[in-house]
């Protein structure tokens, strides 16, 4: 499989809408171009998840069956790393030594989920209330049934393409589901590989159906779809509001995995050279393109200046670049669109006054590239910068000085996905840990991660829990069965 034959095969695939071009974001050049495969080519994709689903060709497979063929795709995908690596480099931009990182981590997510297929169970109840309706006496038995939801839809983002699509795909097939795939439009080259991989591995047709096109075409003929049972997404609060909205037709269940603004809280005990290296990675990596960035940096005020400088050396030391340019750590945004909106923040905050300690420009170079971004003086109650999610380079820095104001101005978000702590006093920081409102709390480390622990977010971050025995959980529905003795 080579790039080659990728990009032809998206270019061939049918649809009946508008052309949509993908676009080199580093050297802002077309790479190539799909057709928007329009709402008929939906309605057919759900018709072949939910005949395949009716048949049981997958889901009527033995658990040890379906988990022989997810290892088969985790190897496959192992085998085809660097033609995965090198379609979500050339489409995100990101670094190819990134994209490499990531990949064994996608495989392994198969592998994982692999492991549940055969210990997917429910649960023998011993019955306290003996007698029916009539109160008449009776020896009853109860017991539950896991069973997967069926046909699912599986919508992800442009950040993270392959990772995304793995953390959805592999627990849906170890539940038994059927689903429809539909990608990023900005993003859906590795998709196509992806979809190659799993028929090679023997996932019966029908199975995983991979669409392209417009989140507001097939996105939304997917997600008002009547015969879909589930929607599980990845992507802004704004669409998953949206999503919610469209579920209403059927009640289809919804998991959502949306926005953050997540609070980064440093205190003068802490490991300042960890805690300020990791802070501006932990905002920086993927040109803050990632929902778990923390954007907003809380340091206690007896180290607020040391922690400001260090961060803006950190800035001004990361080499941007494309994934064919020697030495490049960080790439650029993704689209044009998304550069204007970084911008457009940037542009609004510098006339409100607010502090630029280092960057708040774009690259003087083709690309779409803006400087990591670090400002300060900025009024918590009115700036949106600091309010709503960038998506880009951009960290706000503010100091505190008691555990309450930290926690507080921490918490006075409408986002719950991540927060991160860094001090040495371990009672401060579990007493931290249970106050801070987010979904995954990080004490002294950060962008951690492992597919057994779950992750999910609080408030307006979204609904539900990917990873760990949570995300095959999430595909699938609890029946309780009583039997009379």
């Amino acid at each position: 499989m080579t790039l080659q034959s990728i990009l032809d095969e998206i270019q061939k695939r049918p649809g009946t809408g508008d052309v949509i071009p993908i676009i080199d974001p580093v050297t802002e050049e077309q790479i190539t171009e799909f057709t928007d495969c329009g709402e008929d080519a939906v309605n057919e994709a759900v018709a072949r998840a939910k005949a395949s689903f009716e048949s049981g060709v997958w889901n009527g497979l033995p658990g040890r069956e379906k988990a022989k063929i997810m290892w088969r795709i985790a190897d496959l995908m192992d085998h085809y790393l660097d033609e995965l690596a090198e379609l979500d480099s050339l489409n995100t931009g990101m670094p190819l030594a990134q994209a490499k990182m990531i990949v064994p981590t996608c495989a392994e997510f198969f592998r994982y989920y692999a492991g549940w297929c055969t210990k997917v169970n429910g649960t023998a109840h011993e019955v306290q209330m003996q007698g029916g309706v009539s109160g008449a006496f009776a020896e009853m038995h109860a017991y539950t049934l896991k069973e997967p939801y069926g046909v699912v839809g599986l919508i992800f983002p442009w950040n993270g393409p392959v990772f995304n699509a793995c953390a959805k795909i592999a627990p849906a097939l170890a539940a038994g589901c059927s689903t429809i795939v539909k990608p990023a439009e900005e993003t859906p080259l590795s998709a196509v590989l992806l979809d190659r991989i799993i028929r090679e591995a023997g996932v019966p047709d029908g199975v995983v159906n991979l669409v392209t096109g417009y989140g507001h075409t097939a996105g939304a003929a997917l997600t008002a779809h009547p015969d879909v049972e589930k929607i599980a997404f990845t992507g802004s609060t704004e669409v998953g509001k949206k999503i919610v909205q469209a579920s209403a037709g059927n009640l289809k269940k919804v998991m959502l995995e949306l926005g953050g603004k997540s609070p980064v809280l440093i205190y003068d005990d802490a490991d300042l050279n960890m805690a300020i290296m990791m802070a501006a990675m932990g905002i920086f990596v993927h040109s803050g393109q990632g929902c778990v960035c923390g954007s907003r940096i809380f340091v206690q005020r007896g180290v607020y200046d040391q922690v400001v400088e260090g961060i803006a050396t950190v800035a001004n030391n990361l080499k941007l670049g494309g994934p064919k340019e020697e030495g490049s750590m960080i790439g650029p945004l993704i689209s044009q669109k998304q550069l204007e909106r970084v911008m457009g923040y940037l542009d609004e905050g510098k006339k409100d006054g607010v502090e630029v300690v280092t960057g708040g420009h774009r690259l003087d170079r083709t690309g779409y590239f803006v400087h990591p971004t670090v400002l300060a003086n900025v009024d918590p109650a009115t700036s949106r910068l600091y309010k709503e999610e960038i998506f880009g380079p951009v960290v706000t820095v503010l100091p505190f000085d008691s555990d309450d104001e930290a926690v507080a101005m921490a918490n006075d978000t409408t986002y719950g996905l991540a927060a991160t702590a860094w001090t040495t006093n371990l009672s401060r920081a579990h007493n931290l840990a249970r106050r801070l409102d987010a979904g995954t709390v990080s004490l002294n480390c950060q962008l951690v991660f492992d597919h057994g622990v779950p992750f999910g977010g609080y408030k307006q971050s979204g609904w539900g829990h990917e990873f760990g025995k949570e995300g095959i959980e999430g595909y699938m529905k609890t029946k309780s069965v009583w039997v009379q003795l």
